[in-house]
């Protein structure tokens, strides 16, 4: 399925919302996860969370301070959000990565960032040789979190609150292919309380590890 395809399928959702600027396809649905599922997803990260990473290290050690849970494919809560966005976007699973928890305790915040990896970088060749780069990214908030917390892409003028069950999506390239670099986005430093959520992420090919 096309980026192109896989935009107008989401456009095409009950519920969905679209950012309305031209310098990205970025969308939004509330109340897509519900409160049983993400308790679940959310014990799923509790029980595995360790310290999150970054590709390319820019010797920032506070750029990311959240922690990261592996979410394994077998375990039901897992293969009922995987079935979900399969339904929703329509993309091959075979070309989607596993899918990944991260939770943010307060203080803890992912500086700003793109998801695709930068063809120029250093760790290019290595996260992206077998699978290709990054096409579309899904992320669902599993909680409301009490101040902070919220996702801001600041090159579109677009700050998203973090609420129980909310669906953000976005294109990682453009018509043409390339990167966009207006999905840089900042995870906001976390005021009061503990935000969850699961992310998944799509490559041009399939995923091979």
């Amino acid at each position: 399925m096309t980026c192109e395809s896989v935009a107008a399928r989401l456009a095409a959702q009950a519920g969905m919302q679209r950012v309305p600027t031209p310098k990205a396809e970025l969308f939004q649905c509330r109340r897509f996860v519900d409160t049983d599922l993400a308790s679940a997803l959310i014990a799923l990260i509790e029980a595995g969370r360790r310290p999150s990473t970054i590709a390319d290290d820019n010797g920032d050690s506070t750029f990311r301070t959240s922690e990261t849970c592996d979410l394994d494919a077998g375990l039901p809560p897992v293969q009922r959000i995987e079935a979900l966005l399969h339904t929703l976007c329509g993309i091959d699973p075979a070309y989607g990565e596993p899918l990944q928890g991260q939770r943010y305790a307060e203080g803890q915040e992912f500086k700003p960032h793109t998801d695709y990896f930068e063809p120029a970088g250093r760790d290019y060749e290595r996260y992206c040789a077998l699978s290709g780069n990054r096409t579309w990214t899904f992320m669902v908030y599993l909680n409301d979190v009490a101040a902070g917390g919220a996702t801001r892409f600041r090159m579109l003028d677009k700050t998203v609150q973090p609420e129980a069950g909310k669906l953000l999506c976005w294109n990682n390239r453009l018509a043409d292919g390339a990167v966009n670099a207006a999905t840089l986005h900042h995870g906001m430093k976390v005021r009061k309380g503990v935000k969850y959520v699961i992310t998944k992420w799509y490559r041009e090919q399939a995923w091979l590890g």
